[in-house]
């Protein structure tokens, strides 16, 4: 049995109950609030307006990151990790490169994308292993 219906369960990896449940959820409430946020960021919106959508989507992506890696800790050095790990990388420079913030946005939005599509023989693949870890 997996616990997102992508991974078999091994002797170091952990159930999540209702995994595939809170999956969908965060990433349904994680689409609309990065929607609004980028949206504010694009229209030029007050900092004090986007800020509520900016945690959200904080809040919403963490525990994202934290429903993906619980069952087994490899996730984050296979490719589905470091796409996102590059993601919240690309987000910290925002605060240094303001005026680049949209551009910035909308690059994490085609990396997000193409990650999530990426067929599972690049996304499964383990930069620490050199192969394919499924």
């Amino acid at each position: 049995m997996s616990t997102l219906g992508e991974e078999p369960l091994t002797k170091t990896s952990r159930a999540l109950p209702y995994a595939r449940t809170w999956n969908i959820a965060f990433r349904t409430a994680h689409i609309g609030v990065t929607g609004v946020t980028f949206g504010g960021h694009v229209f030029g919106m007050d900092v004090e307006r986007i800020l509520p959508w900016l945690y959200l989507t904080i809040i919403t992506g963490t525990l994202l990151v934290i429903i993906e890696a619980y069952p087994n800790w490899r996730w984050c050095y296979q490719m589905r990790g470091v796409i996102v790990i590059t993601k919240a990388l690309l987000l910290c420079l925002v605060p240094w490169l303001w005026n680049y913030r949209v551009l910035i946005l909308v690059g994490v939005i085609v990396i997000g994308s193409a990650g999530s599509h990426m067929p599972r023989r690049f996304r499964h693949y383990s930069l620490v292993d050199r192969r394919l870890v499924p």
